[in-house]
């Protein structure tokens, strides 16, 4: 036996095992952001051409779940970082880590990048919708009763089948059936496509879904603009008062001194102006005037477009009745 082998807590470590540790542990306090990815129908090939796209970036790792939970929980109790226990415990299934430190988002992209069409396969399980798109399929008119056993809606043009509409065939989670997948390989259609995909991401112990990583700064900027709108108007509705609600309460409140002065002798500076444009409402509406007429060029100009576009009335036109009407 080897004398690298080691042997903790009653589990024997042969030389692979005892590399593989160390080398999942380096990774563990090297990095501080890990994507969980499901590895399902993913080739040796395929792996090796995702490595060598994340090199720089990441690295990817996959172990046995039950090794690779004993190991990080082993280093959570180590170093005293629990965080990693929810590391741990995301390790199911047919699972593999992409350790980084670089942003989230591109490392997801990259990896979707390298994903790899495939056949559908008889039994398999669908793993989205597909669909067989309308057009002509460049078949022999032979092959129609083919499309109307699967109900295909189909029609002879130019010596060969067309498909009239689009066909749901197989819906996510269903098995593909035989006649499904012969038609799809007769229509050279590879509905599938395989690679690592994230199903969970663990960031210096927190654990989130990988549909954040799609959030934007304007998506941000909404649901921070509406908390505020919900805010005020429970303060403005309750009398509680709150910071969102201010700026209405001091316009509210600007409102009636502006009506107090107007109906009063009390004025300030502020309603002067309120109380000139009730007096001289002419002189404001010479004021507004000159803008008014800047803009009445560019009107003008977008009618005429508007007019040239127009198509001409043909000689003989019966003022838009129709005979057949």
């Amino acid at each position: 036996m080897s004398g690298t082998a080691v042997e903790e807590n009653g589990r024997h470590y042969g030389d692979r095992k005892v590399a593989f540790r160390k080398q999942l542990e380096d990774l563990i306090d090297t990095y501080s952001k890990v994507l969980v990815v499901r590895a399902d129908n993913v080739g040796s090939n395929q792996m090796h051409q995702i490595r060598r796209a994340l090199r720089g970036k990441a690295t990817v790792i996959m172990g046995k779940n039950t090794l690779v939970r004993y190991i990080i929980t082993a280093r959570a109790k180590s170093s005293g970082n629990t965080k990693l226990n929810a590391l741990a415990a995301l390790c199911r299934y047919n699972v593999g880590l992409v350790f980084t430190n670089d942003n989230l988002k591109s490392v997801r992209d990259t990896l979707l990048a390298n994903r790899v069409e495939a056949p559908a396969r008889v039994g398999a399980i669908a793993p989205c919708d597909v669909i067989v798109p309308a057009g002509p399929t460049g078949l022999e008119p032979t092959m129609t009763s083919f499309f109307q056993a699967l109900s295909v809606p189909t029609k002879i043009n130019k010596g060969s089948i067309e498909i009239l509409s689009d066909v749901n065939l197989i819906k996510t989670g269903d098995k593909c059936g035989a006649s499904e997948v012969a038609l799809l390989q007769k229509l050279a259609i590879n509905p599938f496509s395989y690679g690592l995909s994230v199903s969970h991401i663990w960031d210096n112990g927190s654990v989130y879904a990988p549909s954040a990583l799609d959030i934007t700064e304007e998506d941000v900027r909404e649901t921070i603009q509406e908390a505020i709108t919900a805010i005020a108007a429970f303060s403005l509705q309750t009398g509680f008062l709150t910071a969102p609600a201010v700026p209405h309460l001091v316009a509210s409140a600007f409102k009636n001194c502006v009506a107090v002065s107007i109906g009063t002798e009390y004025s300030f500076p502020q309603a002067e102006k309120v109380k000139e444009a009730l007096k001289n409402p002419a002189r404001f509406a010479v004021a507004a005037a000159p803008a008014a007429a800047a803009a009445a060029p560019a009107a003008a100009a977008s009618k005429a477009a508007a007019k040239e576009k127009e198509p001409e009335e043909e000689e003989g036109e019966d003022m838009g009745f129709s005979l057949f009407d």
